[in-house]
């Protein structure tokens, strides 16, 4: 079959930047499926998006759908012909459906008789006639929270659309989409370029926008040539290092098509402003990356990225100061001012705000938070006073000038206005580390107080909101409890805190008068304990292997992990396949005996078989080694222990008979199977691990 290379553009107003690439990988993905699911043959694909334009290449595009046999059965060759050999109505009804006479149908003869049916081949479609109808799916599913419409047109998009090409090797494909009439015609750069480009096929498009338009279409390269030029300019300037955030780099290219980094200057007196101030003050604003020295210290510059070449580009440089100034001039008011007022002077002014209606103000917040840290920290060994007093301290600087106006700032500000006011370096630490971790895989706090006020405040929103009724649902998590219960796990397991879920859900519930719903406290643990699945299943471990530990419902998150860790280990060994099928025998058994009610004390008189005695004797002397490991949760040395008890077990099911006639004989190998059992169930139910076949 024929191929071509295939290109689509769609030229628009520019494009929202954070929405940009999500888009174009959207665009992309929706033609691929498209042309997958009409069966159409292609080659590489790839994207390209810029401010004002998404555009697509396929190349070695076949021409047409492959042509596809079609089978269609009709009635059986009984019903089909009366007894006189004539066509019957189900016949007749059954060709004429199909726009055929009978003598075209073929006989297909089965295992339940013959059948008549209607062999053809369908041709397929060619892909001009395909691709414009693929191309407008594709686009009414991309992610647009909000649409708009322009002029009198009743087409929508996330902003206005101007052309549209659409080629098929040198050939325009001359059917409309949104409204646009196709062509073979770009726009190059709004400045530099500001008319129609001719682009004779779709090998040539980016080369043509680059070498004419002044475009650079490929995002990757884009990103790419900014990074090295933001990187060189920073080095060869000022000898330092261009500080570049990945997202903000993204941004920053999705908002140039022909990216120019230029360097800017600011007075070094707004060094004095913590430099996380005048980060957040110029990247998120302005858009623009800060410089360090070799010491990783802020320098007064910065690199902005223009979208074009200016022959004078020092005016370009003097606009962008300009603009920076007064930015930086207001975060060094707010710093200033916000110093004058000690941070412990604004704990009345949270009593207005509002955490949550029925929970009350973040005053009543930090009073609870202040209780529970307080014991957190007495259960983890570290200082009391100093984490009620950042748990009091934690949510005033909201009400600074700087947190107002610079809300990323939160926790930040609160440690430099802490330590300005003189407190204990901890209780300042805590006021920053009391958000950490702010996202997966980001630092945890490095104080112990820090560690106590991050977790009493997640707990009093875990425990408050599941109090009250309102805990997240489906895709809705407003308080991002999923998150905060992830925090407090990796904090406790990372840092090898000694809590226990239940003891501090229960603190927390005492500290509350307000809430409706019973048993608080086991709802909010059982919640954080099915946050463990998908921890792990980061990790690369199954979920089996979680089951088999939250069957036992360890409530201490670092024994939890150190449970999960040695059934992991276990389930390598050989013995684990053949020991998992003998637990689950073993419970099966013990579940239609009695369950609970079977004790595991044995009386080795009545003991009787080689088989029995051997597993008794080898339990107990298991039992004597690995009690003590349990004790000390060392779960993996346990359980790599017990493995050994693979031959004996195998050797009882294949010799013993647990059922015996005598109800005490049968009653003491039931006990003897209850021990062998609950050795194992000391870590986890591995009944619920995979078993041999």
């Amino acid at each position: 079959m024929a191929t071509q290379d295939f290109l689509v553009e769609l030229g628009t107003e520019e494009l929202p930047p954070k929405a940009l690439k999500p888009l174009s990988d959207a665009f992309t993905q929706g033609i691929v499926k498209g042309l997958e699911e009409a069966g159409v043959e292609f080659g590489r694909v790839e994207a390209f998006a810029a401010p004002r334009r998404l555009a697509v290449r396929i190349r070695d595009l076949a021409d047409a759908q492959p042509d596809k046999p079609v089978e269609k059965r009709g009635p059986a060759v009984k019903a089909a012909f009366d007894d006189a050999g004539n066509p019957t109505r189900a016949l007749t009804g059954f060709a004429t459906s199909l726009g055929i006479t009978p003598d075209q149908l073929d006989t297909l003869e089965t295992d339940k008789g013959a059948w008549l049916v209607y062999r053809t081949v369908e041709q397929g479609k060619p892909t001009v006639e395909l691709m414009p109808e693929l191309v407008e799916k594709s686009l009414a599913a991309l992610p647009i929270p909000k649409r708009m419409r322009w002029g009198a047109h009743k087409t929508e998009f996330v902003r206005p659309v101007h052309w549209l090409i659409l080629l098929f090797g040198n050939k325009v494909i001359d059917t409309s989409v949104m409204n646009l009439k196709p062509g073979n015609k770009t726009r190059g750069h709004r400045f530099h370029c500001p008319k129609e480009l001719i682009v004779p096929t779709p090998a040539d498009y980016e080369v043509v926008l680059k070498q004419e338009g002044y475009v650079l279409a490929d995002f990757a390269e884009r990103r790419e040539q900014i990074r090295q030029g933001v990187a060189q300019l920073a080095e060869k300037e000022a000898n330092g290092k261009a500080v570049i955030d990945e997202d903000l780099l993204d941004e920053v290219t999705a908002l140039n098509e022909w990216p120019v980094p230029l360097m800017g200057r600011f007075e070094e007196r707004f060094l004095d402003v913590p430099a996380e101030a005048l980060i957040s003050s110029m990247k998120e604003h302005q858009k623009y990356f800060h410089v360090v020295d070799a010491s990783e210290n802020m320098l007064p510059l910065f690199i902005t990225v223009a979208n074009l070449e200016s022959k004078d580009p020092a005016q370009v440089i003097s606009g962008n100061e300009k603009v920076i100034r007064p930015r930086l001039s207001d975060a060094a008011f707010f710093y200033e001012t916000d110093r004058k007022t000690k941070l412990e002077d604004r704990i009345e002014a949270l009593k207005p705000i509002v955490f949550q209606d029925k929970l009350g103000s973040l005053y009543d917040k930090s009073v609870r938070v202040a209780a529970l840290a307080k014991k957190i920290a007495e259960a983890i060994n570290s200082d009391p006073a100093l984490a009620e007093r950042a748990a009091m301290l934690a949510k005033t600087d909201l009400v600074t000038e700087m947190v107002l106006e610079f809300t990323d700032l939160q926790g930040i500000m609160g440690q430099y206005y802490a330590s300005n006011d003189g407190e204990h370096a901890d209780v300042a630490k805590a006021l920053n580390e009391q958000y950490m971790p702010r996202f997966a895989g980001d630092d945890l706090p490095t104080t112990l107080t820090g560690c106590a006020v991050a977790i009493a405040d997640r707990i009093d929103s875990l425990v408050g909101l599941f109090g009250i009724n309102q805990p997240p649902s489906g895709t809705r998590d407003p308080f991002a409890l999923r998150r905060a219960s992830l925090g407090v796990l990796r904090i406790i397991i990372e840092r090898q805190l000694p809590l226990d879920l239940q003891t501090v859900c229960e603190w927390a519930e005492q500290n509350f008068t307000v809430l409706t719903e019973q048993n608080t406290a086991s709802t909010v643990v059982d919640y954080m304990l099915e946050r463990f699945r998908a921890h792990y299943d980061e990790h690369g471990i199954g979920a089996e292997v979680y089951l088999a530990v939250h069957a036992r419902r360890p409530t201490r998150p670092l024994d939890f992990d150190r449970r999960v860790k040695a059934v992991e280990a276990f389930r390598q060994l050989p013995e684990a396949l053949a020991l998992a099928g003998a637990n689950k025998r073993v419970s099966n058994i013990l579940t239609k005996q009695g369950g609970d009610s079977i004790g595991e004390t044995v009386d080795n008189a009545l003991l009787q078989d080689a088989a029995e005695k051997t597993l008794a004797a080898k339990v107990e002397e298991q039992a004597q080694k690995v009690l003590p490991l349990f004790e000390q949760g060392d779960y993996a040395s346990a359980l790599t222990s017990l493995a050994s008890l693979r031959e004996p077990v195998d050797t009882f099911f294949d010799d013993v008979m647990v059922m015996a006639d005598d109800e005490a004989v049968r009653n003491n190998r039931l006990a003897l199977l209850n021990r062998l059992r609950n050795l194992f169930l000391r870590v986890a139910d591995i009944s619920l691990l995979p078993t041999a076949s």
